[in-house]
């Protein structure tokens, strides 16, 4: 390589990899990468070229401390949020292992190598909640074509088998749905759509899809199967729902105890309702998919969620916990 029309842009490309704020690249080092590149050139050619880079906007800086060399000052991500995507990335359990690992490192390319070295207690560790679908790239790109084209999709559902000799295996079932819309909820990432058979949303967890194939054939309209006429709105279908789990949509009042304040806050949003009641206690009225989800949500906080309304959903509550009492108090050993 001996042309120097590239010049600039091999400047620009080791400025972007190795320096940063505390480890400028001196003029010297420039040169000297160049002509490990097979361009050879003169120091004043470089303040030249770092010139016409700041004149397109890309911020760099020259400086005399801690040495004197030019740093790139302005990246497309900065240190902070590199860390939290790769943190996103780790604790994602749809992304395979191999997948963590590659996407991490390429998250890690964002910043200079030294910015990057300071990242490494950051270290992933192989988890088993690791899904091991493999395709899980392919299968967001083709559910993303289908949504946007409202078109029908045929894939095999995998599920883990249960047997008395605990042996680690599956079955799948052939499904046919309409697409909608891919949400990432709590550590899960999932399709919401509609089986034609049924006049209501699913959500399927994308990590047990399989085998997909895009059909040229009409998406259901969502009005058919949901309470939305217009449009599907992901946002507010994912704060309906409590663990995934499918329901009717109801108003909801909840007595709480003052303590739990900032959990239905967290939950319901900064604009939900808290009217006091007494001194311990207030209440809300909330939008929520009245469901098993919903029901084992409420009963982790024990005594301090009382259901007022609807009543079938409080007698719901009062069910399940009447079947944990039985289930405790009984003295036979359930056995498989």
């Amino acid at each position: 390589m001996h042309s120097t029309k590239i010049k600039t842009l091999l400047i620009y490309r080791y400025l972007l990899k190795y320096s940063d704020e505390d480890n400028p690249i001196s003029s010297a080092e420039l040169i000297e990468l160049l002509k490990k590149d097979g361009v050879v050139c003169e120091r004043k050619s470089i303040y030249a070229d770092v010139k016409a880079l700041n004149e397109i906007g890309c911020e760099i800086i020259s400086t005399a401390s801690p040495k004197r060399g030019f740093y790139l000052a302005s990246r497309d991500f900065e240190m902070p949020e590199v860390r939290l995507l790769i943190d996103a990335v780790n604790s994602a359990a749809f992304i395979t292992p191999d997948k963590t690992r590659s996407l991490v490192s390429k998250l890690r390319g964002l910043l200079s190598v030294n910015q990057a070295d300071a990242l490494s207690p950051q270290v992933y560790l192989e988890g088993a909640n690791k899904c091991d679908n493999e395709e899980i790239y392919y299968i967001i790109d083709l559910l993303d074509d289908a949504i946007s084209a409202k078109q029908q999709v045929r894939f095999k559902y995998k599920t883990r088998k249960i047997d008395k000799e605990n042996k680690k295996s599956y079955t799948s079932k052939v499904f046919v749905v309409s697409p909608y819309a891919l949400i990432w909820k709590d550590d899960r990432y999932y399709l919401v759509c509609n089986k034609e058979s049924h006049d209501n949303l699913m959500n399927l967890r994308l990590d047990r899809i399989r085998n997909i194939t895009p059909l040229d054939i009409p998406a259901r309209p969502v009005s058919e199967c949901s309470e939305y006429k217009d449009h599907f709105d992901p946002a507010d279908y994912s704060s309906k729902m409590f663990n995934m789990f499918s329901g009717k949509v109801d108003t909801v009042t909840l007595r709480c105890h003052l303590d739990l304040r900032e959990q239905i806050l967290d939950r319901f949003g900064p604009s939900v309702p808290l009217t006091a009641v007494d001194i311990s206690h207030f209440e809300t009225d909330v939008q929520a998919a009245v469901s098993d989800g919903f029901v084992s949500w409420i009963m982790q906080f024990g005594d301090m969620i009382k259901v007022i309304k609807p009543d079938y959903l409080a007698e719901m509550v009062r069910e399940k916990a009447q079947k944990i009492a039985e289930l405790y108090s009984n003295e036979k050993t359930i056995s498989s």
